[in-house]
């Protein structure tokens, strides 16, 4: 019986992770097209950051040092500002499920990284075609030479998508030089929340306050931020933490090509966006990328067990 529970709440956990998480980038479209982006990023980052954050401290995690304070705020601009920044910025003129297959190019970046600046990798023959295929990916969908059905999707957004990407792999990097709170859910909290300071700031620097009329915002909006907040940013990561702690690192990896797939299909039944063959082949690019490099990461996780990605959508 014991082992049955624990199944069902392994299984509860990856759904949560699979499926909640990519769900969210429907959410964020639904709320940027009646909120500025990114103080509805702020919204959702600065409330679920608190709310973590406070929960952790009354676990009786420790209050963070000061070098600890630093290097969140660090990861937080680079993962809350830029990521998370362009990703809401870009889903005003990119359909959600392909937004999120242009950020399943994390791992390339990720990897090119490890190659150039860790030096935990080496670029193989393997390798360097699942990269190879990942940029093959992002062309199909950006380019206007392919002749595959449906338009190219937005240049601009598009390359605010891969920005977004790039500094999150940027991110990945740090995470594994730069000390930070021991617990994994208070150093996400703390992160969420300060993010969520950065995203207010930056968004009423580019006067997007002016652009907020709170009684103009539909109640499918606010249901969108509610969602992300509970579902995608405390009980998803929850999830994640807690399964991280009892299945392998690339078995929970997995939800890295599988949220996009779950983001296209929710774009397509629910959001009404088009499904074409220059989005699944794009899809089946990245894709297969992605799955390439995180098995091929895998075999370095010996020797460098302390490097969890701790990636939250």
């Amino acid at each position: 019986m014991v082992g049955s529970g624990a199944r069902w709440k392994t299984l509860v956990a990856f759904a949560l992770i699979y499926f909640v998480w990519g769900s969210t980038f429907l959410a964020i479209r639904i709320g940027v097209h009646e909120v500025p982006p990114l103080l509805f990023a702020a919204m959702r980052f600065f409330t679920a950051g608190v709310i973590l954050w406070v929960w952790t401290l009354f676990q009786g995690q420790p209050w963070p040092s000061g070098r600890e304070w630093l290097s969140v705020s660090v990861l937080a601009v680079l993962i809350f500002v830029v990521d998370y920044g362009c990703l809401f910025w870009a889903e005003q003129r990119v359909p959600s499920g392909i937004a999120a297959v242009m950020l399943a190019t994390i791992p390339v970046f990720t990897a090119i990284a490890e190659i150039t600046l860790l030096r935990t990798q080496q670029l193989t023959v393997r390798l360097a075609f699942a990269l190879l295929l990942g940029i093959a990916g992002v062309a199909v969908l950006v380019s206007h030479s392919f002749n595959l059905g449906g338009a190219p999707i937005d240049s601009v957004g598009a390359a605010a998508l891969l920005v977004g990407s790039m500094s999150w792999s940027l991110a990945s990097v740090l995470t594994r030089r730069l000390p930070q709170p021991s617990s994994k859910l208070l150093s996400a909290g703390m992160q969420m929340a300060v993010g969520g300071v950065f995203l207010v700031a930056t968004s009423a620097a580019l006067g997007e306050f002016h652009r907020f009329h709170i009684e103009s915002v539909s109640r499918a909006a606010w249901l969108s931020l509610w969602y992300m907040i509970v579902a995608g940013s405390l009980l998803g990561f929850t999830a994640y933490v807690w399964l991280i702690h009892r299945e392998s690192p690339t078995k929970v990896g997995t939800y890295a090509y599988v949220n996009p797939l779950v983001a296209v299909a929710i774009g397509y039944f629910w959001g009404g966006e088009p499904l074409t063959g220059r989005t699944v082949m794009g899809t089946i690019c990245v894709l297969i990328s992605v799955a390439i490099i995180t098995t091929t990461r895998a075999k370095t996780a010996v020797q460098a067990p302390d490097a969890i990605e701790t990636v939250r959508r």
